[in-house]
């Protein structure tokens, strides 16, 4: 149950970036779903890959070239997923973190017991 809340949370979460983010568009909700749903197959799958590959770089910038990781797995989203338009790399890097932090935030009220 709590992980379809999650994939609930996380497309309203895009959908929500998609309306405060210029640059960002959704055609609808449920593009936001399948958004939702490929870029935790894209979370678990390319994004430990890059991690592995950009480890030294990541250890000089003391961690904070993980945002730019970030940013560039979510404007990869946008070219698998039709419906979902990202124009550039700001665009991308906003969204990402509104998405990041929209998640975490969620992730802290529903690991509460």
């Amino acid at each position: 149950m709590q992980i379809i809340l999650k994939w609930l949370i996380a497309a309203a979460s895009i959908f929500g970036a998609a309306y405060f983010i210029p640059g960002i568009s959704v055609v609808s909700f449920y593009s936001a779903l399948i958004a939702s749903l490929v870029l935790g197959v894209l979370n678990i799958t390319v994004k430990p890959v890059l991690y592995l590959l950009t480890l030294p770089v990541n250890l000089v910038t003391f961690g904070l070239f993980s945002i730019v990781i970030n940013t560039t797995v979510f404007w990869f989203l946008s070219t698998i997923v039709k419906g979902i338009e990202i124009s550039g790399f700001m665009a991308a890097l906003f969204g990402s973190l509104f998405v990041s932090a929209v998640m975490f935030i969620a992730d802290k009220i529903l690991s509460r017991d």
